[in-house]
């Protein structure tokens, strides 16, 4: 009696288990600090503006002056904590013979794989908090239209430089 894999994970809701179970490597864990500072680079006006809105309007029509103050700061407390480390837990990647493997999302998954004869360009970004952990993402462009660009992000900036070589060469290779 042989054993076969399972079809899926044992926990379909731990991302460690996803991954492994479909042979992905992980995004490099620095990624959640960065996605950490970018959420609450986004939040974090807009508690302020709660805090405003809270001061301007609700003393005026004698509410509960500081209730939408602390619900839009717990707001932005819990979800800068919780959020960035979840969404990196469930990114993978492969790069194998020929092609790109991306895997994402949890509850709306999406897997894409990139055969490297579609790909048309590739480039190496990052932004100022990626290169304040010396991370970087990959973006590989490929032909046709729907899904023409499948970012990678959360990569050190060597294994992305690594991998955009590894790409270009089997680039050149298929022209050659």
């Amino acid at each position: 009696m042989t054993d076969t894999p399972a079809a899926h994970p044992t926990d379909p809701f731990d991302p460690d288990a996803i991954n492994a179970a479909e042979g992905l490597d992980p995004v490099d864990p620095a990624y959640t600090q960065v996605l950490r500072i970018a959420t609450a680079l986004n939040l974090i006006p807009l508690a302020i503006g709660a805090s405003i809105f809270d001061a301007l309007l609700i003393r005026h029509i004698d509410g509960p002056y500081g209730l939408i103050t602390a619900l839009a700061w717990l707001a932005a407390v819990v979800m800068i904590a919780t959020f960035p480390s979840r969404r990196v837990a469930r990114w993978g990647y492969r790069i194998g013979e020929g092609q790109l493997r991306v895997a994402r999302g949890w509850l709306f998954r999406t897997d894409t794989i990139v055969p490297f004869v579609r790909v048309q360009h590739i480039d190496v970004g990052q932004g100022p908090i990626e290169r304040w952990f010396g991370l970087s993402h990959l973006i590989v462009h490929t032909s046709g239209t729907h899904n023409s660009t499948v970012t990678l992000p959360g990569l050190h900036a060597d294994l992305a430089a690594a991998m955009r070589e590894t790409i270009r060469r089997h680039i050149q290779t298929d022209f050659a």
